[in-house]
């Protein structure tokens, strides 16, 4: 049976979450989705993210240096390493890929699955050889697990970098969405449970971070129609079936970026 998860029994004291890594979504063992975290106590906490499908696994922004053994351990904790295939960067910023060198050191056959303009910055971490997996039209917009299972790519732009994009997993409907929908917030939960209140956290990223309100608004207007279950950020809080539609109005709605440093240009 699928997503058997009740997101809100997920709002436990900290302590717990970061114990072990914890499943925020399952279809009978067979597609499991796992909240890794960090365990940073900052407003800027981050959060990682590994599929299971079958016998393969991919990772999601593993985060920065400083973090890296503690992601290993959580990932070898779920599965052997031989079957961590690759991992999803969503863009080339420390806090979210910083580690790729320490992950290519331990498994030079990782696929590194991105963006062609955030490719064009890994190499500046320091490794340049390695199995680059576009996300773009090179590969339909898609990654295919071997059971079948597939990731949808949705290209971004400019939320907050020109390459962004997210990643829709087809078996769960989780929409993997990086700094979209990011939040900062030191009296942190796991699953928003008052999306109201949550707005607050979502703008003290936003309006800073975001370009704007032609690139929100044309974002949200390019996956309006799309069935989402769920929306796991980087950084902050998921935000659960309840509070999608919610939540791409709050895209849609958002003056952000540019339209606050130039106001007299934005209409």
């Amino acid at each position: 049976m699928k997503n058997q998860i009740n997101l809100g029994d997920l709002n436990i004291p900290i302590d717990q979450l970061t114990s072990k890594p914890c499943p925020v979504f399952y279809n009978d063992a067979h597609h499991t989705i796992y909240w890794l975290g960090i365990p940073e106590d900052t407003a800027f906490r981050c959060n990682t993210y590994l599929i299971v499908s079958g016998e393969e696994a991919i990772l999601f922004d593993p985060g920065s240096r400083a973090y890296f053994d503690f992601v290993r351990k959580r990932v070898e904790e779920v599965i052997p390493l031989e079957q961590l295939k690759g991992i999803v960067l969503c863009h080339q910023d420390p806090d979210v890929a910083g580690s790729m060198i320490d992950w290519l050191a331990l498994k030079p056959e990782l696929k590194i699955i991105s963006s062609d303009r955030t490719q064009v910055l890994l190499p500046h971490y320091g490794v340049e050889d390695y199995d680059f997996y576009s996300i773009g039209e090179d590969n339909d917009f898609k990654y295919r697990f071997s059971n079948g299972n597939v990731l949808e790519f949705i290209e971004a732009p400019f939320l907050h970098f020109p390459g962004a994009f997210t990643t829709l997993d087809k078996e769960s409907n989780f929409m993997l969405s990086g700094d979209i929908w990011a939040a900062l917030d030191i009296n942190w939960k796991l699953v928003v449970d008052d999306f109201d209140e949550h707005t607050m956290k979502l703008d003290l990223f936003h309006l800073d971070y975001m370009a704007s309100n032609i690139a929100a608004k044309g974002f949200a207007l390019k996956i309006q129609d799309l069935k989402i279950g769920c929306i796991l950020p980087q950084h902050g809080s998921i935000i659960p079936k309840e509070f999608v539609v919610e939540a791409i109005k709050y895209l849609e709605d958002l003056r952000c970026g540019l339209d606050i440093v130039y106001p007299e240009l934005s209409h």
